[in-house]
C-alpha cells in the first residue's frame, strides 16, 4: 500500500523538478556511488571466500547500486559522446555486473535444509 501512496509524490517530482540542475557536490556524488559499489564488490568477494552466507546480502545490495548507477549515468549524461559512453558503460559493465550479483545473491541465499 505504501508503494501506491508514492504515486502522487512521483507525479509531483516529474512535473515540478527543473529540467536542468547544477550541483557543487557532483564529483563527490558519483565518487561516493562508485565507492559504495567497489565496497559492495569487495565485501561480497571476501564473504564468499570465507563461506559466509551474508554474501547474499552484500551481493543483492551491490546489484541494486549498479542498476542505480546505470540509470543515473544514462539519464544525466549530456547528449552526444557522453551519452554514448554512458550507454556503453551500462551495457558492458554495470548491467552485466548487476545481473551477476543478483544471480549470486539468489544462489547463495540460505535455504532450510541446505
Amino acid at each position: 500500500m505504501l508503494g501506491l501512496a508514492m504515486i502522487p509524490w512521483l507525479v509531483f517530482l516529474h512535473t515540478g523538478l527543473p529540467a536542468t540542475a547544477q550541483d557543487s557536490q557532483w564529483a563527490w556524488t558519483w565518487t561516493g556511488l562508485d565507492g559504495f559499489e567497489a565496497l559492495g564488490l569487495l565485501s561480497t568477494g571476501l564473504l564468499l571466500r570465507r563461506g559466509d552466507y551474508r554474501a547474499c546480502l552484500t551481493s543483492a545490495a551491490t546489484s541494486a547500486l549498479l542498476l542505480v548507477d546505470a540509470w543515473f549515468d544514462t539519464m544525466t549524461a549530456a547528449p552526444g559522446s557522453d551519452f554514448k559512453l554512458a550507454v556503453l558503460m551500462a551495457v558492458f559493465a554495470e548491467l552485466p555486473l548487476a545481473v551477476a550479483c543478483a544471480v549470486l545473491a539468489t544462489r547463495t541465499f540460505p535455504r532450510p535444509g541446505r
